[in-house]
């Protein structure tokens, strides 16, 4: 299971002194007594690493951290060259058709967590790689709240949105 999270404990913990190890080792002991008091297997912790600077990312890597989550194109893509090439890398803000194609070259690209329309699926679809190993994942962000700033399909649109993405989408 998947949960990205911006809650600012990092910055909590950073502040209390923590260091980035230790703040990712604090995180993973609280999901894993969650985990266990829930009988559940454990949620999969990503890093979000907006305006972070890579040293940071290479502390939690350090660290064994291995999923993180980026919300703006020109950062990931700047920093995703940066970083070991097993890091699992997903994309959490909102994506523009014309941005899609930059982030589908990168790639140890994991997840896109805000796919929001069918425009937005074929652009992504086009843009990977033919050899890629393996295809991406994609989660559909639903706008439930009905708000216009406030990104996502609507929810009557998002069964046709699915559908498109296992018929259409082959990468």
């Amino acid at each position: 299971q998947t949960v990205t999270r911006k809650c600012g404990a990092a910055e909590r913990m950073a502040a209390a002194g923590m260091s980035v190890s230790e703040a990712l080792q604090h995180v993973g002991a609280r999901i894993q007594t969650l985990s266990t008091q829930l009988g559940r297997a454990p949620a999969r912790l990503v890093a979000v690493s907006k305006t972070k600077p890579v040293a940071a990312l290479q502390e939690a890597y350090a660290a064994g951290q291995r999923h993180f989550g980026e919300n703006y194109v020109q950062e990931l893509v700047e920093k995703a060259p940066q970083l070991p090439s097993d890091i699992k890398w997903h994309f959490i803000g909102h994506l523009q058709s014309n941005k899609a194609k930059h982030i589908a070259r990168i790639p140890n690209l994991f997840l896109v967590e805000s796919l929001d329309s069918v425009k937005l699926a074929n652009t992504l679809d086009k843009a990977l790689p033919e050899d890629r190993a393996e295809p991406l994942r994609v989660m559909v962000q639903v706008n439930t709240s009905g708000e216009d700033s406030k990104s996502g399909v609507e929810p009557e649109e998002c069964t046709e949105l699915v559908r498109h993405v296992a018929t259409s989408c082959s990468r």
